[in-house]
């Protein structure tokens, strides 16, 4: 599985990004998935993944209320909606499939596939 996360970029405290990742799978539904971030110096934290079980999710209590993620209808893509951006959630952004799992986690070590990651930077 390959994927290609896009739409990170430069916005201002409170402002809004929307990213995707695309996987070169015909479908992610079977899979547990989920968006990951690493900040300088920082030890790589999940920030809200879905399970293919249920299709439950889960986010980091850093960004409940404000991040939303959601399948594309396109059943290969994933997004990751962040809204009232701060700039403590500058940071790479990454997704990550487990092709194991039905249900997800926020913890990384059971995801065997990630995407290269893309630059999110909120400025005060």
């Amino acid at each position: 599985v390959q994927l290609q996360a896009s739409g990170g970029g430069l916005v201002r405290s409170g402002g809004s990004l929307r990213l995707s990742c695309a996987a070169s799978v015909a479908t992610l539904e079977w899979y547990a998935v989920g968006w990951f971030r690493q900040a300088p110096g920082k030890e790589r934290e999940g920030v809200s993944c879905i399970s293919s079980l249920d299709g439950s999710t889960y986010y980091a209590d850093s960004v409940k209320g404000r991040f939303t993620i959601s399948r594309g209808n396109a059943k290969n893509t994933l997004f990751l909606q962040m809204d009232n951006l701060k700039p403590e959630d500058t940071a790479v952004y990454y997704c990550a499939v487990d092709t194991y799992g039905r249900l997800c986690t926020l913890v990384s070590s059971p995801y065997q596939y990630w995407g290269q990651g893309t630059q999110v930077t909120v400025s005060s």
